[in-house]
C-alpha cells in the first residue's frame, strides 16, 4: 500500500508540473506530421528555372580574382545567377566574398525594382509582390546575418522571399505557415528565444520527469491489475 500512496502522489504532482508541456509535445508532433515539410519551406511557390549555361571565356580564373581581393580562399565556388556568373570565395576567416565572375568586382547595388522583379520570376503562385525592402540586418527567422532583401507576396500564406543584396538570389522563403510551424517547433523544444538548441538543461529535467511519470503510471496499473485480479479470484472462490 505505501508503494501505491507514494505512486500516486509522485505521479500526480510530476504530472501537474510538466502536463502542460507534455501538452505542448503532442500538439507540436500534431503540427509537425500534419504539415508537409515541402508546404512549410514553400517549395509548391518556387518556379522552375532553366540553367543558365556558363560561357567560360567572360569568366575570370579564381586566381585573378583572389589576387585581385588580396584574397586567399579556402573554398571557391562558381555560379550563375540572375545577374550574371558569381565567384564566392570563403576565405580563411570572415564571411564569404561574392563578386561578378565577368568584372571580378562586387556587383552593383541592387534597386528595390530589380529585387522585386527577381522575386517574382522566381514565385509561383497566386500572390502578386509587393514592394522590395532592404533589411539592414537580416531577420532572425532567416538564419542568416548582414542585409538582405524582402519581398512580400499576396497570397493566402503571406509567403515572403529574402534575396541576396549581391546577386539578386533568393536565398530563404518564409510565409506564415512556416511561423506557424516554428512556434510549435519551438514549444517542442522549449526553446523560445532562438528555436535551435534541443539539448539545454530545461528539456532534458522535463524529459526526465516524463519518464518518471510513465514509469510511475506503469507501478499504478500494476498493482491495481494485480489488486483486481486477486478480487476476481476471490469471487470465483
Amino acid at each position: 500500500m505505501k508503494l501505491l500512496r507514494l505512486s500516486t502522489q509522485l505521479h500526480k504532482w510530476i504530472a501537474l508540473v510538466v502536463g502542460i508541456q507534455v501538452l505542448f509535445w503532442v500538439a507540436g508532433g500534431l503540427v509537425m506530421t500534419a504539415i508537409p515539410i515541402e508546404t512549410v519551406r514553400s517549395e509548391h511557390h518556387v518556379r522552375e528555372q532553366t540553367p543558365v549555361p556558363l560561357v567560360l571565356g567572360t569568366v575570370r580564373a579564381l586566381p585573378e580574382v583572389a589576387g585581385a581581393l588580396d584574397l586567399v580562399p579556402t573554398k571557391a565556388e562558381l555560379r550563375s545567377t540572375a545577374r550574371g556568373p558569381a565567384w564566392v570565395l570563403t576565405p580563411v576567416e570572415g564571411d564569404p566574398v561574392t563578386v561578378s565572375a565577368v568584372t571580378g568586382t562586387p556587383f552593383g547595388a541592387l534597386e528595390a525594382g530589380e529585387a522585386s522583379r527577381l522575386a517574382a520570376s522566381a514565385y509561383t503562385g497566386t500572390g502578386v509582390p509587393g514592394e522590395a525592402r532592404l533589411l539592414p540586418e537580416a531577420p532572425q527567422e532567416t538564419g542568416r546575418e548582414g542585409p538582405i532583401w524582402r519581398v512580400d507576396f499576396s497570397d493566402t500564406e503571406r509567403t515572403t522571399f529574402y534575396l541576396s543584396p549581391e546577386t539578386g538570389e533568393v536565398l530563404t522563403r518564409r510565409s506564415a505557415v512556416w511561423r506557424f510551424y516554428d512556434f510549435f517547433w519551438r514549444l517542442h523544444i522549449m526553446d523560445l528565444e532562438n528555436g535551435e538548441d534541443f539539448n539545454h538543461p530545461l528539456i532534458i529535467v522535463a524529459t526526465l520527469l516524463t519518464l518518471s511519470i510513465v514509469v510511475t503510471g506503469i507501478i499504478l496499473l500494476w498493482i491495481r491489475l494485480a489488486r483486481d485480479w486477486a478480487l476476481y479470484r476471490a469471487r470465483r472462490n
